[in-house]
């Protein structure tokens, strides 16, 4: 589950790799860069505890171009995601040769978060990064963590087309959650109309911030996320107008200097409530929280008690409430809270080898380097794949290997 300390065991075997072993390298994969500046600040902790000089870097859309030669050549960590993996490193792996031919572990954080067609493709990208490995000499190990997941070692096996052991087992501190679920009264009953789930989160949210309750509102859109935030400003500023200046809002396009003050503030308890997306559902340490108000049901029992798991995050007992909407599956949960309390999480389903998403992948594999019949040991039998990319005149067949055209300029740009 959430706060279980997933961290900091992964942490510490690769930190102890890089002391027992000064050349190893390890590579972070996380699915937001708000999650990757989180962990790379833990790592910054942990490392100056323990004086450890230790070479760690985020490598991700906003690392500055100056700054990514310097990163190939000396960082010991790096911490990514798959898109910049897909885009940046595997197919320029040739100025990451010495990053890689000497990676030791490669952590996959929040995998339950790679299913479905985004998760096949993340399958592949894996199975990329393990065939480069392999050409320079190296075998990582992997590591994937989840705290919502109903199949941990089949899906970190599907990911990644290795075998694994699933650690099951919670040492984590607990101290208690009371989960409310909270229908927006009727205004109109002939209708069946009620109260907005937003205009519900907002008076809830403003009225545990009055009561000096460290709160986080979850909205589902970028555009509800800044109504709520204005909507519980405009309350503070008529009764506690001192709190006014202790909300933010944090969402995607922001510029990542603002993305980073919010998380500062939020780790160090400058703020005293925040309104987010999805972008601050998953493991982000933002310090202690005593309550979460879920703005209409997530979409799934796993993103339920990602953004509950929010709040609590020690020994102390916590509050969550679900604001349920006009839609449907809301008012079900309203009426049957045991529905959603009574299941599990779900399974997290992907297929790598589905043609469609196999196709592209195999030319990105075969721009990074040519393909062989060896290669089935990563990708499967592709033969039929690889038959349809040679008829559409993408690949050529020279010797027993199997090269792009010379039409084909850079394909994992063309992988959506």
């Amino acid at each position: 589950p959430s706060a279980s300390g997933k961290t900091l065991c992964y942490n510490l075997a690769v930190l102890n790799s890089l002391l027992e072993q000064k050349g190893s390298r390890a590579l972070y994969l996380f699915p937001t860069k708000a999650l990757a500046q989180d962990q790379l600040r833990t790592l910054d902790e942990l490392t100056s505890a323990a004086r450890m000089k230790i070479k760690k870097a985020t490598f991700d859309g906003d690392t500055p171009g100056n700054e990514r030669a310097e990163i190939r050549r000396s960082a010991q960590i790096v911490l990514s995601n798959p898109d910049m993996l897909h885009l940046g490193i595997l197919p320029n792996h040739r100025s990451w040769m010495g990053f890689l031919s000497q990676l030791k572990y490669v952590v996959i954080d929040e995998a339950h978060v790679y299913r479905g067609v985004f998760g096949s493709h993340v399958a592949n990208v894996v199975r990329r990064l393990r065939r480069i490995c392999a050409r320079y000499g190296s075998s990582p190990q992997f590591i994937c963590c989840s705290a919502t997941i109903a199949n941990p070692r089949e899906h970190a096996e599907s990911l990644t087309g290795l075998p694994f052991e699933a650690i099951t087992d919670d040492g984590g501190p607990f101290g208690g959650r009371d989960f409310v679920f909270w229908n927006p009264p009727l205004i109109d009953e002939a209708k069946s109309t009620r109260r907005s789930a937003s205009s519900e989160a907002t008076h809830l949210l403003a009225e545990l911030m009055s009561a000096g309750i460290r709160s986080l509102a979850f909205a589902r859109t970028r555009k509800l996320v800044e109504l709520i935030y204005i909507y519980v400003r405009n309350q503070l500023a008529a009764k506690d107008p001192e709190l006014t200046d202790l909300i933010k809002p944090y969402r995607a396009g922001y510029l990542a200097e603002d993305r980073r003050e919010i998380e500062r503030q939020l780790f160090e308890g400058e703020l005293l409530g925040a309104v987010a997306t999805t972008a601050l559902e998953l493991g982000v340490d933002i310090g202690y929280l005593d309550a979460t108000i879920l703005t209409g049901y997530p979409g799934s029992i796993a993103s339920t008690w990602q953004q509950a798991g929010r709040s609590g995050r020690g020994r102390e007992g916590s509050l969550s409430v679900l604001v349920g909407s006009e839609n449907p599956l809301d008012q079900y949960f309203m009426r049957h809270p045991e529905a959603l309390f009574g299941k599990g999480f779900e399974h997290a389903l992907i297929a790598p080898s589905n043609p469609h998403i196999l196709k592209p992948h195999l030319l990105c594999a075969a721009w990074e380097f040519p393909l062989s019949e060896s290669d089935r040991k990563y990708f499967g039998d592709f033969a039929e794949v690889r038959t349809e990319l040679e008829e559409e005149g993408l690949l050529r067949m020279r010797g027993k290997r199997w090269y792009p055209a010379t039409t084909v300029v850079y394909p994992a740009q063309e992988v959506n």
